[in-house]
């Protein structure tokens, strides 16, 4: 979708269940959200995964001029505004490390945790970025193509097809968006103000990265009071493409939740069923199920619902079609209402209830989609 922030078109991809927990992936220098796929793929079965094209990059709209990292962070905060989102996770690789930083220096309560891949809190030397940007104005990005690639990935990968992917997204990046990215990164040294974050960090580094090397990793890391370093084994500097299976593991055993479980499960069971049905829950109960309470909210809720390995959304149709099959009348009421919160349509229920009727029975279906019907009549 296009949203627009200050004035510019800002092209934005939001997946992943509308009352998941808001997670946003910024992507680095001369590339597009695409760097994140294999991420979002997984994260957003669990998060409502937002992924914005940076000023110049992508679809979104560029200016022309040099950036700031005050001036991207507040794109962001444009868009979140724009997308009626208060807090998130918020992640971003390389430029977009160091444009999490900036927004979570300067909105600090906006910020659930940080994710910050291949980044630093400043990336020398700056002569370097000047000449690249004359370089890049003078004659175009395909004349620092070559190096740029060498520094994003490991000699051994440069033929991969994903590889020719992030060189695509590099040629179709904008000379205006490219150079005034640059030209942000020429002129952050975020130390100071990376100093004064308390938030829960991780620091993901590729151990093959030349542009933000293991030892700006391990200074962030050590700036960051409380936050882990991940070292990422064959990668370079965009190792969310390169290894994305290793760095979608760091960051999902990241954000998993380490409350107890019946702290997760209770958050859980807040969003799913909503406020007002859970205090129903526990104001009725007494000695007799309040244990009983407590374990439904741990196990169920706090174990299985919290998982990563399937999305909410699913979570919910399963749980219907089984309760249909056993004719679990009353919770298979509950979790139809329950939808609204989950993201599951009436079109993805019915066919849910089709491949109940195939592999539970006809009567069983029957008598959900009669059901189905009688709740559907209580909101439209």
């Amino acid at each position: 979708m296009f949203i627009t922030v200050d004035e510019i078109a800002v092209h934005v991809r939001v997946e992943g269940p509308a009352g998941g927990v808001p997670l946003v992936l910024l992507h680095s220098l001369g590339t597009s959200s695409h760097i994140w796929d294999a991420q979002a793929e997984v994260l957003a079965r669990s998060f409502r995964v937002i992924r914005p094209d940076l000023r110049g990059h992508g679809l979104t709209e560029a200016t022309s001029g040099d950036y700031t990292m005050a001036l991207l962070a507040e794109d962001l905060a444009g868009l979140l505004d724009a997308l009626d989102i208060g807090r998130v996770h918020l992640g971003g690789i390389s430029i977009g490390g160091m444009i999490a930083q900036e927004f979570a220096a300067t909105h600090p309560e906006r910020v659930a945790s940080l994710i910050l891949c291949d980044t630093a809190m400043a990336i020398p030397p700056v002569e370097l970025w000047r000449e690249r940007i004359a370089t890049v104005r003078a004659q175009g990005i395909g004349a620092i193509e070559e190096a740029v690639l060498a520094r994003w990935v490991t000699s051994g990968f440069v033929a991969a097809p994903e590889a020719r992917g992030l060189r695509a997204m590099l040629r179709t990046t904008s000379v205006d968006g490219y150079a005034g990215c640059a030209a942000a990164i020429a002129a952050a040294d975020l130390a100071a103000c990376t100093s004064t974050l308390r938030t829960p960090a991780v620091v993901i580094v590729g151990d093959s990265d030349l542009a933000t090397p293991i030892a700006s990793s391990q200074a962030l890391h050590g700036t960051i009071s409380g936050s882990a370093l991940i070292v990422i084994k064959g990668a370079a500097h965009i190792p969310t493409v390169e290894k994305p299976a290793a760095v979608t593991k760091a960051i999902v055993d990241f954000l998993t939740p380490r409350a107890e479980p019946y702290e997760a499960g209770l958050a859980v069971r807040k969003q799913v069923l909503g406020d007002a049905h859970v205090a129903r829950s526990f104001a009725n109960a007494t000695e007799f199920d309040r244990d009983f309470q407590r374990f439904i909210t741990e196990t169920a809720w706090g174990k299985i619902w919290t998982r990563p390995g399937l999305d909410r959304r699913a979570r919910s149709l399963l749980t219907l079609a089984i309760t249909a099959a056993l004719g679990r009348e009353e919770e298979f009421k509950l979790h139809l209402r329950a939808t609204r919160n989950t993201g599951a349509s009436h079109e993805e229920i019915a066919e849910a209830l089709m491949h109940t009727a195939i592999y539970a029975g006809v009567p069983a279906a029957n008598a959900a989609f009669r059901m189905a019907k009688e709740v559907f009549k209580e909101t439209p």
